[in-house]
């Protein structure tokens, strides 16, 4: 069992930044890979980047590469999400998940979604 608590999120203008936190309960094997995922209304979940905890590798969506970085401080068991140059579109709720592999996080959230995922912490983009 992992417990993933988010914080972060928030409202901004177009073209402005924000920076999330995803706090995980321990390293096992359950979140060797740790990452976000997003929904907003009306639409699909989308995977949106992962992080392997141990090893650092990191994986984005299309939708946000170049836009937004994932790293971590692993001695506190925190994964961030730097996004800038944000635009309406990534308007959503951003929920921290937590999986073995980056698959269910970032390429199949919807057939295949992670196990573990957090409360969630909205983000408003305006234009």
């Amino acid at each position: 069992q992992v417990q993933l608590v988010e914080s972060g999120g928030g409202s901004v203008q177009a073209g402005g930044s924000l920076n999330l936190s995803c706090t995980y309960s321990e390293y096992t094997p359950a979140s060797n890979c740790v990452g976000w995922i997003r929904q907003a209304p009306g639409k699909e979940r989308e995977g949106v980047a992962a992080i392997y905890t141990g090893g650092g590798s990191t994986y984005y969506a299309d939708s946000v590469k170049g836009r937004f970085t994932i790293s971590q401080n692993y001695a506190k068991n925190t994964v961030y999400l730097q996004m800038n140059s944000l635009k309406p579109e990534d308007t959503a709720m951003y929920y921290c998940a937590a999986a073995w592999t980056h698959v269910p996080i970032v390429a199949a959230v919807i057939t295949d979604p992670p196990k573990y995922q957090g409360q969630g912490t909205q983000v408003t983009v305006s234009s």
